[in-house]
């Protein structure tokens, strides 16, 4: 009983800090700050999911904020009863995945060669790799390139010219370098290649930076609509995005028309074969391409700060 009253007696006692004014002035002041950054980044995606949920005719007269105020879901029936949405998403769905497989592996196979200190040449790989990051041919000498190798009009132009990215392979193979050299000599003792070294040892440790390459890669292919704006002049091979921008520029064009006053029967033209508002259709095919990354991020955010913490710390 004494020895437990003599270390209750020991443990060291927290002190209580009171807080001054100041102390309150700035939390309540970083509080205020935090909920006007939250209040600015999703207002304008509630207000979106609010106009594409809401009557057409109704959205027209605005003062739409984060909630609609005639419900519908005829804008989404919309979208998903016509075939070139389908074909949109299908191909976006497809470059994105194949894409970043691809990406992943031949960017990952590059980092861990350049990662390597007894590789001969090493600078010169390095240096020819960051020149064209900071030096880009241009746009014409690019798409002569691209026509050459018979890459426009097909889908091999959205995966073969981004199988690599500099940042992205300066991020893993900082990575690589970071992982400690005893499991690569224990491994070439036991007679392992570099091949195995790289898909035994390497790759299974390298969740974080390989879960945040992806992210990129990801977001990248699914977002991109430059690539198909040069080189795709095949409906059938547009994705979402360049489908998304399609019906964006027809609104504005729509809208251009009426401010110039133009007669009823030529808005009627602009706007042939809509059933509803095309503002409403423009915020409802914004809100279903943003949706996939939205949901996959989060299983992807505790591996994306750790990556590109670790990625950082070597150059």
């Amino acid at each position: 009983m004494a020895n437990a009253t003599k270390a209750a007696h020991q443990r060291p006692h927290r002190m209580k800090v009171k807080m001054t004014v100041s102390d309150y002035v700035i939390v309540i002041l970083m509080a205020v700050i935090m909920l006007v950054v939250f209040v600015a980044t999703l207002y304008p995606f509630l207000n979106s999911l609010a106009i594409s949920l809401n009557y057409a005719d109704d959205t027209m007269l605005g003062g739409i904020t984060i909630y609609p105020r005639k419900f519908t879901l005829d804008n989404y029936k919309n979208i998903f009863t016509k075939e070139t949405i389908w074909k949109a998403y299908g191909i976006t769905f497809a470059r994105t995945i194949i894409g970043t497989i691809g990406g992943l592996l031949i960017t990952g196979s590059l980092s861990f060669a350049l990662s390597r200190k007894n590789l001969a040449g090493r600078g010169v790989y390095t240096m020819l790799c960051l020149i064209p990051m900071y030096f880009a041919g241009g746009l014409i000498p690019s798409y002569f390139l691209i026509r050459t190798l018979g890459l426009t009009n097909t889908f091999w132009v959205y995966i073969i010219p981004n199988l690599v990215n500099v940042w992205n392979m300066i991020l893993m193979r900082s990575y690589f370098q970071s992982v400690p050299e005893a499991l690569e000599e224990s491994a070439r003792i036991d007679g392992a290649n570099y091949l195995t070294i790289f898909w035994k040892i390497y790759w299974p440790v390298s969740t974080p930076i390989i879960a945040t390459i992806a992210l990129y890669f990801g977001v990248f292919h699914w977002n991109d609509w430059y690539t198909t704006f040069v080189y795709i002049t095949d409906s059938d091979l547009k994705p979402m995005t360049s489908v998304l921008l399609s019906i964006i520029n027809e609104a504005s064009f729509a809208e251009r028309m009426a401010a110039q006053g133009a007669d009823a029967a030529v808005i009627g033209q602009a706007a042939q074969g809509k059933a509803v508002n095309v503002r409403s259709i423009t915020m409802a095919t914004m809100i279903t391409s943003i949706v996939p990354i939205v949901a996959i991020y989060p299983f992807l955010q505790r591996y994306f700060i750790k990556g590109i913490m670790i990625g950082s710390i070597k150059g």
